[in-house]
């Protein structure tokens, strides 16, 4: 039986009670000095079985009220009690002894199986012919099986010939060969800048590059550098100052975190050496003797007004090392390149339809 100092904060009496004067107050806004635990008292639940009993017709029955009363009970207590707290109490109805810590594991396995719904890849790979292709991270950020067909090089493979017309001029290496699986994804992506509208009008809305500040390349690696002559120019021909930067990755000092490793028969369709990789194009006037930097970082990267006013100056300085996150830039030492006076300036994505492409992708 409960204190009386309790039952009276309650106020409440084990004989008075009715449908009427039961309500959802009585349990979730009970004060949590008197009823610490979140349990029923045992006088309300003896008040309440004697009531349903009344009303239901169940006066001799005593199995069925008392089966309901126990299982809404034990869900109230699955979700007050701590799973830290391990101490047993006494059951409000049966007078038994359940430790916390088996009323905890049940909780637990009940909330594991109310996570989600897991279906079948099938069903993923249906949903996979009608995603656009700025949707595709979406898709695959669902769950791991919608990730897994991203992964497969039937999702590529359709997703070219959804968006293939024959009236687009396509360069040789972007032409549909799908018995070729190395690079396909790569080959994919680049093919739907030239097939798909949304992303062609992205690339031409690319604001020219002295307009921002070029700080994406700090810190990349020279893998390829050369000059060529731009062909059908004037007597004083245009110069052409390529280089092929790879962006390098910084680890955290946590470690590397926790990803997702690609299946091993779909390797070769995710294999791309240009990954990570940005194509800075200067065009100059005339041709300018510029230091090998092949293999040296890209520490300091700034494009100035020129002396004519007319055109732009760009300076670039290659370090044996990067640069360390926190340190101030230094404008000393290395190798400096000085372009001037500069036409144009271009950086190009691996997927940017003007990036010179490999033979080998």
């Amino acid at each position: 039986m409960p204190k009386k100092g309790n039952r009276k904060r309650l106020k409440f009496k084990a004989g008075d009670v009715c449908s009427e004067s039961v309500t959802v107050a009585d349990y979730a806004n009970a004060d949590p000095a008197v009823v610490k635990s979140g349990r029923v008292k045992k006088a309300v639940a003896n008040a309440v079985e004697k009531e349903v009993k009344l009303l239901c017709g169940l006066e001799a029955s005593h199995g069925a009220v008392k089966e309901v009363l126990s299982s809404a009970e034990n869900a109230r207590v699955d979700a007050l009690h701590s799973s830290d707290d391990q101490e047993p109490e006494e059951d409000a109805v049966h007078g038994s002894k359940v430790p916390h810590k088996k009323k905890n594991k049940r909780r637990k396995e009940s909330s594991e199986g109310s996570d989600g719904s897991a279906y079948p890849v099938d069903i993923w790979y249906v949903i996979s012919s009608y995603i656009r292709p700025e949707d595709v991270c979406t898709f695959a950020l669902i769950c791991r099986d919608a990730w897994t067909v991203t992964c497969t090089a039937a999702f590529w493979t359709r997703l070219y010939r959804r968006h293939y017309r024959i009236d687009v001029h396509l360069p040789f290496h972007l032409q549909p060969d799908f018995e070729k699986m190395r690079c396909l994804r790569a080959r994919v992506i680049r093919s739907l800048f030239h097939l798909y509208e949304p992303f062609d009008l992205r690339v031409s809305e690319i604001p020219a590059l002295p307009e921002s500040t070029p700080t994406t390349l700090l810190n990349s690696k020279c893998l390829l550098f050369w000059v060529r002559k731009v062909p059908g120019t004037r007597p004083e021909a245009l110069w052409e100052f390529n280089f092929k930067l790879l962006k390098q990755q910084w680890r955290s000092k946590n470690g590397c975190t926790k990803t997702l490793h690609l299946p091993r028969q779909y390797e070769e369709v995710h294999t791309n050496p240009d990954s990570d990789c940005y194509m800075l194009q200067v065009t100059t006037l005339n041709f300018i003797f510029t230091p090998v930097v092949m293999g040296m970082t890209l520490t300091l990267f700034t494009i100035n007004v020129s002396a004519d006013m007319h055109h732009h100056r760009v300076r670039l300085l290659f370090q044996d090392s990067p640069l360390h996150r926190g340190k101030k830039k230094v404008d000393q030492g290395g190798l400096q390149v000085l372009l001037d006076p500069v036409q144009s300036v271009k950086v190009m994505n691996w997927w940017h339809p003007q990036y010179p492409f490999s033979l080998y992708t």
